[in-house]
């Protein structure tokens, strides 16, 4: 970058500020307190004590905030339904009454699908269905921002806990292994009014 030269005016406007300023030497110290004014708020009276400030707090780590798995989300879930009722349907004892099969289906079809079978399942009168979403494939291809694997999987127990299904659902759960296990959920519905 080269300099440019100062017009006459600017020469003469530097003039006067250098005119009006003292050169420091190295060995003067600076001290704050002659330059600046005094930033501390005045006291009524000469003994009274400055206000006491808390001590800064100390400044968090950021942790990792890492989501729980869908399995771990379940898992952790309170049971709404019978307790004997429910080691039954872990263990794999308990008949589902119904089946609906996503396998393929995109998220557009899958929902509207999901939503008619659990309506028509709650109105027959039936407490458990067996709902299938499979797997999922591997589709991450290593880009910055990780695919979730299996969307069914995934969306299937966001779309049971809210309406029009909510109200409907007691309990969703993974299947036991001889049902589908992580590729299936256990829906659990209401007994009808």
């Amino acid at each position: 970058m080269s300099r440019r030269k100062l017009s006459q005016e600017e020469a003469a406007l530097w003039r006067r500020v250098a005119e009006r300023t003292d050169r420091l030497s190295s060995r003067q110290v600076f001290d704050p307190d002659t330059y600046l004014p005094d930033a501390r708020p005045e006291t009524k009276s000469a003994g009274a004590k400055a206000p006491h400030f808390p001590p800064r707090p100390t400044p968090r780590q950021p942790g990792h905030d890492l989501a729980p798995t869908l399995h771990d989300r379940l898992r952790k879930a309170p049971v709404q339904m019978d307790q004997k009722a429910f080691g039954k349907l872990k263990r794999g004892k308990l008949v589902p009454e119904g089946k609906l099969d996503l396998h393929g289906m995109t998220m557009d079809r899958a929902h509207p699908a999901l939503t008619r079978f659990i309506l028509s399942a709650h109105a027959s009168g039936k407490r458990l269905v067996l709902v299938i979403t499979g797997k999922g494939k591997d589709r991450d291809e290593g880009g910055p921002i990780p695919i979730r694997y299996g969307v069914l999987r995934h969306q299937v127990p966001n779309w049971l806990s809210h309406a029009p299904l909510r109200s409907l659902v007691l309990q969703v759960t993974q299947a036991h292994i001889s049902h589908g296990g992580s590729g299936a959920y256990y829906v659990y519905l209401r007994r009808q009014r």
